[in-house]
């Protein structure tokens, strides 16, 4: 029989997030037996996303509850969050109490800002990968990399496959197949453009000249700051 025992998860929200990074795991996540979701933020205000909806909080970080998984969701947003002294200390002291400390995409340079990854091996959006011993991490070429309790993931859509992973450590595997299957997520892109290793070379270039030199530049910034 599963066991149903209450499971705590948080997720931190901040203006600027990428709500991919943030929906995409708590649709999984909330699949898990016994799953209970709260995301928390500097206040109960709607929070503006990076796709032009906001989303409400459930808890304020005064009120939130003790996270069993704490999840960090990305976005360009990340760069304030980087400097926000209540946001830092929000992450510090719930991860203390996890029993999972976990990242998507750029979520992993505010673990690495709250001193959560020093030494340990971590992974982040590829364009951003650089930067990672920034916050003390080693850089490891993987979608998701786990090391001792801490979870980190690449970018936006690797967030499902965080969430999977996750629920076949706590539950096991046919609790993460069974969830799998019950969204249909059996993905099959019309490109295999997902990554640089496989995306055409022009594609790549053209992405980073656009949007990544620059909002990498915009991260080192607030990480050197």
């Amino acid at each position: 029989m599963t066991d149903t025992s209450p499971i705590q998860i948080v997720f931190l929200l901040f203006p600027g997030i990428t709500q991919l990074d943030f929906t995409a795991p708590a649709q999984a996540l909330c699949r898990m037996p016994g799953a209970v979701l709260a995301g928390a933020a500097a206040s109960l205000d709607p929070i503006a996303t990076d796709s032009g909806f906001a989303i409400v909080p459930t808890h304020d970080f005064a009120s939130a509850p003790q996270a069993d998984i704490l999840c960090i969701p990305g976005g360009h947003g990340v760069t304030d969050a980087l400097d926000d002294a209540a946001t830092i200390d929000f992450i510090t002291r719930q991860a203390a109490g996890a029993q999972w400390v976990t990242s998507v995409c750029t979520g992993a340079f505010l673990l690495g800002r709250a001193g959560l990854l020093h030494g340990r091996r971590a992974t982040t959006h590829w364009s951003y990968t650089h930067l990672l011993p920034l916050v003390g991490a080693r850089h490891e070429r993987a979608r998701i990399v786990e090391d001792g309790h801490v979870v980190t993931s690449g970018g936006v859509t690797s967030g499902l496959d965080f969430a999977l992973t996750l629920i076949a450590r706590v539950k096991g595997d046919m609790v993460a197949q069974a969830i799998q299957l019950a969204i249909e997520y059996d993905p099959s892109p019309p490109f295999a453009s997902g990554h640089p290793d496989r995306a055409p070379e022009k594609v790549t270039a053209g992405l980073k000249a656009r949007v990544y030199d620059a909002a990498a530049a915009r991260m080192e910034a607030a990480l050197r700051a």
